[in-house]
């Protein structure tokens, strides 16, 4: 590609923007979190990298970049990044997929063994200097339901089944009735999907009534996948096991909030992925990814942008 203009939707002063030193010394950068920033090098960039920069920052500098090409965003899930404009076109657009997918793998099982463990249990004993005997729950042998077999689902699946766990999943293309099926049937139930209009709200009270009462529901998708009042409701009146989640309606979760009362819930601020390193691992990927786009390659993690994933 013989132009290589570059525009970064971010805090410029953010020190992994240093990583764009690798591009090859013809690239033009442009970098900033304002749109006057991008006023002279937009007219002829060709990719936009969405760093941190909201929708409305990505819309407006969109909308003065009329040969962009490619759009890539530091984001696996783009519900809160997409635009009737960049679906309607032909731009390509990639995302982060696949950088978060272990980690989160790791959570999964780490709210599993917190459950079936009773750690909190455990660590309120120590507080107090009380010697607690309690049984606890071998998982080898339970069911890990996992709604979304994408690359975080089929990691954490392959987890629970390292572990002795039989798990069954639900795809996009399954028949409604699949998803009664799997919540009858699952200690675990873990959601994992992207958040799309077919998928928004997918358990709701009716679903909560469906499943097993001893049952903990993992979300590491996105806070909308779950009904939170009916959530609430049902964790409040111990008709479930228990939830563990990484993702919420409103982020950052509110002081006072509901959740934050419940001692059947592990709460984890949307950071269940934020190793040391996850910073660094998805700018590896755009510069693999802007290495394959200079050559003409095919880019990793085209998004099919009227699904939303």
């Amino acid at each position: 590609m013989e132009d290589n203009t570059l525009l970064v939707l971010a805090d410029p002063t953010d020190p992994l923007l240093g990583m764009l030193a690798a591009l090859p010394d013809s690239t033009r950068i442009a970098a900033g979190d304002r749109v006057d920033a991008f006023v002279d090098a937009a007219p002829g960039a060709r990719v936009i990298l969405n760093w941190t920069g909201s929708r409305e920052l990505l819309r407006e500098v969109w909308r003065m970049s009329p040969r962009v090409a490619w759009v890539h965003s530091r984001s696996a899930g783009l519900d809160d990044l997409l635009f009737p404009e960049l679906i309607a076109s032909t731009v390509t657009l990639t995302n982060a997929r696949g950088v978060f997918s272990e980690i989160l793998g790791e959570f999964v099982i780490g709210a599993v063994l917190f459950f079936a463990k009773g750690f909190r249990r455990m660590v309120h004993s120590q507080e107090a200097g009380v010697w607690d005997q309690f049984d606890t729950l071998e998982i080898a042998g339970q069911t890990m339901g996992v709604i979304g077999m994408g690359d975080i689902g089929r990691a954490a699946a392959g987890r629970a089944e390292a572990m002795g766990m039989r798990v069954i999943g639900l795809r996009r293309s399954d028949p409604p009735e699949r998803k009664r099926d799997l919540l009858a049937q699952s200690d675990y139930v873990v959601l994992s999907t992207p958040l799309t209009p077919e998928t928004r709200g997918i358990i709701g009270g009716a679903e909560l009534a469906w499943t097993k009462p001893h049952a903990v529901l993992i979300n590491v998708g996105r806070g909308p996948l779950v009904d939170e009042a009916a959530l609430i409701a049902a964790l409040r009146e111990r008709r479930i096991g228990g939830a563990a989640l990484d993702v919420f309606d409103q982020e950052p979760l509110p002081p006072g909030h509901p959740y934050y009362a419940l001692d059947n819930l592990l709460l984890s601020p949307h950071a269940a992925d934020h190793t040391p390193d996850w910073k660094e691992r998805a700018m590896r990927l755009f510069l693999e990814n802007f290495e394959r786009y200079r050559k003409g390659e095919a880019l990793r993690n085209v998004i099919e942008k009227g699904r939303g994933y």
